[in-house]
């Protein structure tokens, strides 16, 4: 059996003590997340997390910071998720943006707000990567570091 983790990036966008959410459709039902999808083949995820984000909010951000690598098996189809988590400051929202099919649209939420409505969480991961990013949890971007493929060599 051949093991094939899922790359994805995510943001944490916290403003005035809200958290920029993503409302979606998932599996037919209404779920909170944040902003957060896959990699696309030749991005980095510096990259990916700056056009997710905006593609599912609106939102242009600026990356400051890693929180954190998470690994998850959804225990709806036991996919394995590599998600790298990143720390953003929002810069504007942009007008008219046109969101990703199955996004209903952006909220802004605080912590408590949030545990309110746990029952609308994608994933545990949510409250997680908030958590770890109120824990003062940040890396620097250089953590994140693509190989150019001119540069590369074989794997070790």
């Amino acid at each position: 059996m051949r093991f094939t983790p899922h790359v994805t990036v995510a943001t944490v966008v916290e403003h005035n003590g809200r958290f920029l959410l993503v409302e979606e459709i998932a599996s037919g039902r209404q779920v909170l997340n944040q902003p957060a999808g896959h990699l696309d083949a030749d991005e980095t995820l510096l990259e990916a997390a700056l056009r997710e984000t905006l593609e599912e909010t609106g939102w242009q951000v600026e990356l400051t910071g890693v929180v954190g690598i998470y690994l998850y098996t959804a225990p709806a189809n036991g996919v394995t998720y590599q998600r790298v988590c990143f720390a953003a400051k929002a810069i504007r929202e942009v007008p008219d943006a046109v969101l990703d099919d199955g996004i209903l649209g952006p909220r802004w939420l605080t912590r408590d707000e949030l545990l309110a409505c746990r029952e609308q969480w994608r994933s545990h991961l949510l409250l997680e990567c908030i958590d770890d990013y109120l824990a003062g949890h940040r890396y620097p971007l250089s953590l994140v570091r693509p190989v150019s493929h001119a540069e590369s060599a074989a794997p070790a």
